[in-house]
């Protein structure tokens, strides 16, 4: 190991190869794999026949093989003196026809057109160390020089990005036809394999140059080509087989039930991403049935954002109630077309032994479990850019308990819907009770088409905001609700406006106002979620926190409710929802001084760092006297109510004994508040309130 170079410069060092094989010795240095491994792909491109020049030969035996198995024409080439010498003698009497020739790569003394083939092992990888890659492409231009029509450069690499993109680019430039093979290893000792897979990159040179590029990539030796338009789309197929081979290494001898380690497979043609698949290990000691060692479980599309299925907690419940040695959780991608559940069984099939737990028969029957047995349903309906947020799109899909919901999702971080909807026919009233966790009857797409649908504007989707609208509750503690009382109510964060809208239908005698930073998330709102603002329901375009300090500085405003509900776009943090900086203590105490006496600030907050979750809790302690708590089933979410009244701890447990009384008024206002035209409110605020807890 010591003979490696320690610096990338040293791999296009005459000096340091010198050094490598007088320090080397007789011993052979097979760069990526011997002739065993190779030949399959070596004589599928290289003809007996053929005028062979071995670029940076090193003491490797591969030209010795080849020469025995009847290629005579080979002439090998390398910069180092004394490989030259000690290749020479080795051969003299075995192979007198194999020669060996102490030449520079990069400037030959050969004639144009006089070698039917070039074969590299690695000497690519090594020149293109150099700054630039200048070195290797004075290499591949010489190797184009000496080759004639019809002449192909064989290379095995590693394929490193800026290694292959860089000669990729130099022959397509050229006109060339490029063709990769991708060489997984079926069974190899841990210690002998590289993280990498190996490559044979053939480039084959034509009389007049290509006017579209040939660009084809195979897996094995004998895979059938895949073309490909764009150089992008080869180096995506590379890096998948890549990410592939390194997931392979590191299953081989188990990992940790905690890990989450995951790849994605993109489709063939396009290169976008069609799977992702998570692999998810038992602990150790799991009590495993013996023949329960290895499955695979398809998400519906559409589900992909469920807690289950989206966090390491959920994927880790999954796997325990599979009660499977090993489960590789696949989910399916936007923007891909899928045509059964036994096509993707099939398609997926080629790889799944790759995935095994460490000793599994190799005959073992993988058994692919899902959800009800289908694939589910999507429908893309929209898709845009915001300038705040990035890449949106907007879907329906069919959720498993067999109702359609459309859905907001920003495509920086698609396992989060940002926002969510149930939709109904629009010809008719909805009369759909509380949504169930049946599985679906049918997963096939709707027969009304996504123009005949409507929100539901009476079902909230997110149980946050449900927990949101119950939590109004709290300021009837101690004083009857009045319908003729007015309500107003501040929030931030509009998303597709499904909560907005629910306290301007439903909670009598409301105000709303919301403040939105970003307007495209206003335009998609009005667009898609039906979100019709009214002099009730108002927006302010704007930041949420200068919007709060503006109203404290003017003055003469005071809010019952203010809620945030917005998202935290910095991901480097443990707290995806709010913003730091909601939550700083000159901002509390801004929204303190905002609310009426009895008013109540509600924090939507997601935090998966304890550590921060206890700084939050502090800080929003030391402004609020009185905080109640509801977490989120299934979710990392919870809600804080925190009351500005003059309470003091002890107080809060007189909230929670009024609140019952409470509630019941308010599910009688909200259903009593019905209009002709609105469906029935979809809430149980009794159920809601009953799980709060003091913090």
């Amino acid at each position: 190991m010591s003979l490696l170079p320690r610096t990338a410069e040293e791999f296009s060092s005459a000096e340091y190869w010198e050094r490598f094989f007088k320090k080397r010795g007789e011993k052979a240095f097979e760069w990526y794999g011997d002739y065993n491994k190779l030949c399959g792909v070596l004589h599928k491109y290289i003809k007996v026949q053929d005028k062979v020049l071995v670029v940076g030969c090193g003491n490797s035996e591969l030209s010795e093989q080849l020469y025995d198995v009847g290629y005579k024409h080979l002439t090998n080439i390398d910069i180092s003196e004394t490989v030259v010498t000690h290749m020479t003698q080795r051969n003299a009497e075995r192979r007198p026809g194999l020669t060996f020739q102490q030449v520079d790569a990069t400037q030959t003394p050969y004639e144009d057109a006089c070698y039917q083939a070039a074969l590299d092992k690695g000497t690519l990888d090594a020149m293109a160390s150099e700054e630039e890659g200048a070195l290797a492409r004075s290499m591949l231009t010489e190797v184009g020089r000496v080759l004639s029509v019809g002449g192909r450069y064989v290379c095995v690499t590693l394929a490193q990005e800026t290694v292959i993109k860089l000669a990729v680019e130099h022959f397509v430039q050229l006109g060339w036809a490029v063709r990769l093979h991708c060489l997984h290893e079926d069974a190899v000792k841990e210690e002998d394999s590289f993280a990498l897979p190996v490559f044979v990159l053939v480039c084959t040179k034509f009389r007049q140059p290509m006017p579209m590029p040939i660009l084809e990539m195979c897996l094995g030796e004998d895979g059938a080509p895949t073309r490909l338009t764009e150089v992008s789309g080869l180096l995506s197929a590379v890096r998948e087989q890549q990410a592939y081979s390194a997931l392979r290494k590191k299953l081989r001898t188990g990992i940790d039930a905690s890990s989450n380690l995951s790849l994605t497979l993109c489709h063939a043609k396009t290169g976008l991403p069609r799977y992702t698949l998570t692999v998810q290990d038992c602990p150790p000691g799991a009590k495993v049935p013996r023949l329960n060692q290895f499955a695979i479980f398809i998400v519906p599309q559409g589900s992909e954002t469920a807690w289950l299925y989206s966090s390491s907690e959920g994927r880790r419940q999954l796997a325990a109630s599979a009660n499977f040695r090993r489960l590789v959780i696949v989910a399916m991608h936007r923007n891909q077309e899928y045509t059964d559940m036994q096509a993707v069984q099939s398609e997926l099939s080629p790889m799944v032994m790759d995935l095994a737990p460490p000793g599994m028969p190799p005959n073992h029957q993988v058994p692919f479990l899902s959800v009800g047995g289908d694939l589910g349903w999507r429908e893309e309906v929209s898709r845009g850019v915001s300038e705040l947020s990035g890449e949106y799109c907007v879907e329906n899909v069919r959720g498993e308990d067999g109702e359609l919901y459309r859905r907001l999702v920003f495509l920086s971080n698609s396992a989060l819907v940002q926002s969510e909807s149930r939709l109904v026919s629009s010809n008719t009233t909805s009369s759909h009770k509380k949504k169930n966790k049946k599985k679906a009857k049918s997963t096939a797409a709707p027969k009304t088409s996504s123009t005949s649908l409507a929100v539901d504007s009476g079902f909230l989707c997110c149980a946050h905001h449900e927990v949101m609208v119950a939590g109004l509750a709290t300021l009837a503690v101690g004083a009857p609700q009045d319908k003729d009382v007015p309500v107003s109510v501040l929030l931030v964060g509009l998303g597709g406006g499904g909560l907005p809208q629910f306290l301007r239908d439903f909670v009598p005698n409301v105000t709303v106002e919301v403040v939105e930073l970003d307007p495209f998330v206003l335009k998609v709102a009005s667009e898609w979620f039906g979100f019709r603002p009214d002099d009730r329901l108002t927006v302010t375009l704007g930041d949420g926190l200068e919007r709060i300090c503006a109203l404290e500085k003017e003055g003469g405003r005071s809010f019952d409710a203010i809620m945030f509900d917005v998202d935290n776009k910095d991901s480097t943090i443990g707290m995806s929802c709010p913003p730091a900086a909601f939550v700083e203590t000159t901002i509390l105490q801004k929204v303190s001084n905002l609310l009426t006496s009895q008013g109540v600030f509600m924090l939507n907050l997601v935090c998966r760092d304890s550590a921060l979750r206890k700084d939050v809790l502090e800080r929003v302690s030391a402004v609020f006297p009185t905080i109640l708590s509801r977490k989120i089933e299934g979710e990392v979410n919870e809600v804080l109510l925190c009351c500005r009244a003059e309470n003091k701890k002890s107080d809060a447990s007189h909230i929670l004994s009024c609140l019952s009384q409470a509630g019941t008024s308010l599910q009688n206002a909200l259903c009593s508040n019905r209009t002709g035209t609105n469906p029935s409110p979809h809430i149980d605020v009794a159920e809601l309130l009953k799980d709060l807890k003091v913090e």
